[in-house]
């Protein structure tokens, strides 16, 4: 099945700045991965490109098209937004803290160490090594902490560990420069501004915020000699590249008149950087470190040749805490700090007013910045997984999200696939909208880790199980608890279900092994089903008969008639602890896998066992830091602890403590995929083989602890702990994230699966219009055939010729091109074997046409055509149907609320006419 990688779930930010592109644009960093949130259409999705380890630093050009990211390892990526593809790769020698885009799009500013290293930006043509490094600063004495560039693109301000804040000029003068040094403070330097005057529109002072709650500001004082002509390099003007972002959009004459010896002397520059002598053939070469004597005009404001003066300093009153992050906004002169303990200030500049004072959280701010109307603040808080834009005018919150604070251990699909729920360590359940990826509820009610979740038939209420020794049922209309389902004497319950009518609760012990039953109407206790010796790890209802199916790690699984009350029906004996078990949805078949890494598929009619997948060496694979075996040797980590039948039971998907996700067809026992979950080197458990140069005698270097004493703790480091009901001992490698799949769930439409991982919640989604695949392909069966038809006025041939062909475009096409009159003629002669594809199409028609009624009249003559068929083969068609039942509720539940919003509005101005 072409699945591929569609959004990541449960985890809006992990650290890193966010930035806001395009006034609208939320980018901000998960892990290695790159998530965009669309604010105005409350979307989110994640780029498929992955950084080899965490993502630390990320930069946008000015015009929104370009994004660069480094991560942990100083590795570089450059990405177009818009294609959503790696351009070019580069790595830095040194880590990289502070990066930034000039305003003119053409040049990059990178803090790699001590050094600030400005680089020509690539562009869309593909090159060998498209990075120019053009200058390299060394005059910090410390790490580079925070840049700026002046509107010109011709300043950098530069601040550092040092204390220190310093002024640098791009270009060379003759005779040397040394850079103006802004100095007073007592900690490092988090961020460093211009700000400009709103009249002339240039540079008037500079804000420099230090890490203990101070801001300074300095006022430039302009100087008689500042507009006389000294020793300047004149501008570089390289030819531009297709698509390359102009460099100098102020422009530069290509034609400079230079005073020398020999009078004035017109020289011309070409696009070999040469210059040449008119008059007296005299040829020079310049390049960006050779200087040009008396070039006036070249830059009309130079800062390098004022006078700085500290014109106040002002504390926010935060001590004991610290400031951790900071923007400014030039247009408004707004100043907004977040620190240590949670708060973040807004202050309107320079008069140093507080317009806001806020607390978000008590755990550090690590991003805080502006959109492009400063309107809008992002804040965010990397160790709660916190994601904040705030309107500071009107005082509203746009978006609003949180991510789980430790791994999500359960995930599970609503009915009509539109809602995810994930449960996980931190006592919470959040339910996510699959379309938008954004979370709308959270209930925290659990008092200990949820294990367990499981949707009701009714799309309106959730269960949940939980090592608190509660089951607790809620409404997702009313975001309430509205039934707890307790045992006598307090357990801990690891497995959940629930029978299709969601008359009766089951759900799975870990310390007793028993098996507890109760009415969802009155919340009574009914049953306790005993006959296990181990923990009780799966459970689940035949979707067709009323048989519990339950596995254990007693090396059984067992059948249970519940509404009778006659105990174990039949017991399948395993050689190895059983660690799961799903029915496949006809209810005909039965898969479990156990500790051995195999995975028995059971008949449970006749009680025989169908056939074996050995699938050991499948998920193999992964070596820990503390690891004493190579990964091929290691017997850890090579079984399966969730399993997931497809929607018609055709295949099946199965993940455990590994990086991979295996696919395997059930009828020839055969491996389909293989889904490498992460490519992150910052887990554990991704690499194959280790590097031995990282093994020291204390242990792998990546593991010891070595960082300064003098840093102050939870400020400059970002860490993932982890909690589980892990046994003591289980996490050697000092709590480094492990790589591992949790829990693996197929949407009921089929199109899309969600998996728990360490990364967070990972959504694979079907993309079948790149597939050429087609069902019935002849020598006359072809797209120009169908545009013929089209042309010669046959909609049924053309619709027919489509649907053998196969082609997504085509086929919308066709149903499109159907007059209404003819809808019903056209439906009665589509053929069975096509129903699914013509259901599939009109489904992704109703999410994505503004054509509603048409594509309903679709759906309803098809189904009074085709009803009988579709009955009869409901099963095959079931995942087409869901898709589209889904379709047409999300219609709906929009046309609803459009629908009753207008009704209260008409209402309001009839009763506004009437008064006036």
């Amino acid at each position: 099945m072409n699945y591929r990688f569609h959004n990541l779930l449960g985890a809006p930010y992990r650290g890193g700045n966010a930035i806001i592109s395009e006034n609208s644009k939320l980018i901000t960093p998960i892990g290695n991965r790159i998530s965009i949130t669309d604010l105005i259409k409350s979307e989110t999705l994640t780029l498929p490109c992955e950084s080899s380890s965490n993502i630390s630093r990320i930069a946008v050009s000015p015009d929104g098209i370009f994004l660069i990211t480094i991560d942990e390892k100083s590795r570089c990526h450059f990405i177009n937004l818009r294609r959503r593809v790696v351009l070019h790769r580069m790595t830095m020698k040194k880590p990289v803290s502070a990066i930034k885009f000039s305003p003119d799009g053409g040049l990059i500013a990178f803090g790699v160490g001590k050094l600030v290293q400005i680089w020509q930006s690539p562009g869309f043509r593909k090159e060998f090594f498209p990075f120019q490094l053009i200058r390299t600063f060394a005059d910090c004495d410390d790490t580079v902490t925070a840049l700026d560039w002046s509107p010109d693109s011709n300043y950098l301000l530069v601040g550092s560990k040092d204390l220190t804040v310093r002024l640098l000029f791009l270009k060379k003068i003759r005779g040397g420069y040394k850079p103006f040094l802004f100095l007073g403070h007592r900690e490092s330097i988090v961020g460093v501004f211009f700000g400009i005057d709103k009249k002339s529109g240039k540079v008037c002072r500079v804000y420099t915020i230090s890490r203990n709650c101070f801001i300074f500001t300095w006022n430039y004082i302009e100087s008689e000699d500042s507009n006389n002509a000294d020793d300047l390099q004149g501008k570089i003007s390289d030819p531009p590249s297709p698509g390359t972002p102009e460099k100098n959009p102020s422009g530069v004459s290509t034609e400079i008149v230079v005073s020398g010896a020999y009078g004035n002397v017109r020289k011309k520059k070409d696009f070999n950087d040469t210059v040449d002598n008119v008059e007296g053939n005299v040829r020079k070469r310049k390049d960006f470190n050779d200087t040009v004597d008396n070039v006036e005009g070249e830059i009309e404001f130079r800062l390098h040749k004022g006078k700085w003066e500290l014109l106040k300093k002002d504390n926010f009153a935060q001590t004991p805490a610290k400031l951790t992050a900071c923007d400014y906004h030039r247009g408004l002169d707004l100043v907004v700090v977040g620190f240590s303990n949670g708060v973040f200030g807004l202050y309107q500049m320079p008069d140093f007013v507080c317009l806001h004072s806020l607390s978000i959280s008590r755990e550090k701010i690590t991003t805080a910045c502006f959109n492009d109307l400063g309107n809008w603040l992002t804040l965010g808080c990397a160790r709660l997984g916190q994601l904040l834009v705030w309107e500071w005018r009107s005082e509203s919150y746009i978006l609003k999200q949180q991510g789980h604070y430790f791994d999500v251990n359960c995930v599970a699909y609503s009915p009509d696939s539109q809602l995810l729920a994930t449960g996980a360590d931190d006592n919470k359940i959040k339910v996510w909208t699959v379309t938008s990826g954004f979370c709308f509820v959270t209930f925290s009610e659990h008092t200990n880790a949820v294990t367990a979740l499981h949707f009701m038939a009714g799309n309106n209420s959730l269960l949940s199980a939980s090592l608190d020794g509660t089951v607790r049922a809620w409404d997702l209309f009313r975001y309430r608890n509205f039934r707890t389902f307790t045992t006598p004497q307090s357990r801990q319950f690891v497995s959940l279900a629930s029978d299709q009518s969601g008359e009766v609760i089951c759900a799975g012990t870990l310390d007793s092994f028993e098996i507890f039953v109760w009415s969802m109407k009155t919340g009574r206790l009914l049953d306790i089903l005993s006959g296990h010796e181990g923990p009780v790890h799966g459970l689940m209802f035949s979707p067709t008969t009323a048989i519990l199916a339950s596995s254990s790690w007693d090396k059984t699984v067992r059948l249970w008639d519940v509404f009778d009350g006659k105990g174990a029906v039949e017991t399948f004996p395993h050689t190895h602890d059983v660690l799961t078990v799903v029915y496949r949805p006809d209810g005909k078949q039965l898969a479990c896998s156990t500790l051995e890494g195999n995975i028995h598929f059971w008949d449970p009619l006749d009680g025989v066992l169908m056939h074996t997948i050995e699938g050991r060496r499948d998920i193999a694979g992964g070596r820990l830091m503390t690891d004493r075996r190579s990964a091929a040797n290691s017997s850890s980590g090579k079984f399966f602890t969730s399993l997931c039948y497809s929607a018609d039971g055709s295949y099946i998907l199965a993940g455990g403590s590994s990086k991979y996700i295996c696919m395997y067809c059930v009828a020839d026992q055969v491996l389909l995929r293989r889904f490498q979950v992460t490519h992150n080197l910052s887990l554990d458990g991704v690499l194959d083989f280790l590097n031995s140069k990282k093994m020291t005698e204390a242990g792998p270097l990546e593991l010891i602890d070595d960082d300064n004493s003098d840093v102050e703790e939870g400020i400059n480091r970002q860490t993932r702990g982890k909690l589980g009901y892990d046994l003591p001992g289980s996490m050697p490698n000092q709590g480094r994230p492990v790589i591992r799949t949790k829990c693996l769930r197929i949407a009921p439409t089929g199109r899309n699966w969600a998996a728990a991982t360490t990364e967070g919640v990972l959504i694979y989604s079907i993309d079948e219009s790149f597939v050429f695949d087609p069902t019935d392909l002849d020598m006359d069966v072809t797209p120009e055939a169908v545009d013929a038809a089209l042309s010669e006025d046959q909609p049924k041939r053309a619709l027919l010729l489509s649907l053998r062909l196969n082609e997504d475009s085509l086929i919308k096409k066709c149903i499109i091109t159907v007059k209404p009159a003819d809808v019903p003629a056209v439906a009665s002669s589509i053929p069975l074997r096509y129903l699914q594809r013509l259901i599939e199409a009109l489904a992704d028609l109703l999410e994505n046409s503004p054509h509603l009624e048409f594509i309903l009249s679709w759906c309803q003559e098809l189904s009074k055509a085709h009803g009988h068929s579709i009955q009869q083969n409901s099963r095959s068609l079931l995942p087409a149907l869901r898709s589209l039942q889904k379709a047409i509720t999300r219609l709906h539940q929009d046309l609803a609320d459009t629908c009753s919003s207008n009704e209260y509005l008409l209402r309001y101005l009839c009763s506004t006419g009437t008064k006036s």
